[in-house]
């Protein structure tokens, strides 16, 4: 079975109503994005950092899998697909994808402030302000943030490295080192792009552009992979 590699973003997620910030001028959710994902504005003001994500856990119990999510499973019965995704949340999972990579942590997950390898499922939505490792640390959220390393960039590598045919959809290839994962996809690999605007990229030739939204898009490339129509 050919192996599918998708490569996520947060146009995907948007389509089930989760916010962005690219398009904000460096905002997300009202507050500069600096404050919120970098260790710095956590050394800053913890406990406005805890509230943002607690807020954006909440809201993403109330969000659903959208047609692009439930359309990468639906591809699972013709191909091996394994998924890298930019995402934080769990849309994929709850989706039904069986094979998802993180790159940038996951949002219904803690972590230990001094010992980052101590991650933990958070039950329900809340990190308290004295909620703690195993050692006595503080948790934080299991987010990758600016400045941090991205410790499962080498899984995502050796995950490109062997896709037979490979699709970025919901991402404007923009993010590195994400976006640097099409180094690694083997020369005369088969490449789509799902997205409805203008996106520059660098260095790849023979791209497959698919411009329309991650939802739709999704669509039009399980037709064009398979020969058949999505059945919802």
């Amino acid at each position: 079975m050919e192996k599918l590699v998708v490569l996520s973003g947060a146009g995907i997620s948007a389509e089930s109503g989760i916010s962005t910030f690219r398009d904000k001028g460096g905002l997300w959710e009202e507050h500069d994005i600096m404050e919120v994902a970098s260790p710095e504005g956590w050394e800053r003001n913890q406990k406005l950092v805890q509230r943002f994500y607690n807020e954006r856990r909440r809201q993403l119990l109330d969000c659903e899998p959208n047609r692009a999510h439930k359309a990468l499973v639906e591809l699972e019965k013709y191909f091996d697909v394994e998924i890298i995704t930019q995402n934080i949340d769990d849309l994929h999972e709850r989706a039904g994808s069986k094979k998802v990579t993180h790159l940038h942590g996951e949002l219904r997950k803690a972590q230990s402030t001094k010992y980052p390898d101590l991650v933990y499922e958070i039950e329900g939505w809340e990190i308290g302000d004295d909620d703690r490792c195993e050692k006595g640390f503080q948790l934080r959220p299991h987010v990758v943030w600016f400045g941090e390393p991205v410790p499962a960039m080498e899984a995502a590598i050796e995950i490109a490295s062997r896709a037979d045919i490979f699709v970025v959809v919901g991402t404007s290839l923009n993010v590195y080192p994400a976006a640097g994962l099409l180094d690694y996809v083997p020369s005369g690999t088969p490449l789509y792009l799902i997205d409805p605007g203008e996106v520059q990229y660098r260095g790849q030739s023979g791209i497959n552009v698919i411009r329309e939204k991650a939802g739709t898009g999704c669509a039009v490339l399980f037709e064009k992979l398979t020969g058949d129509q999505l059945p919802f």
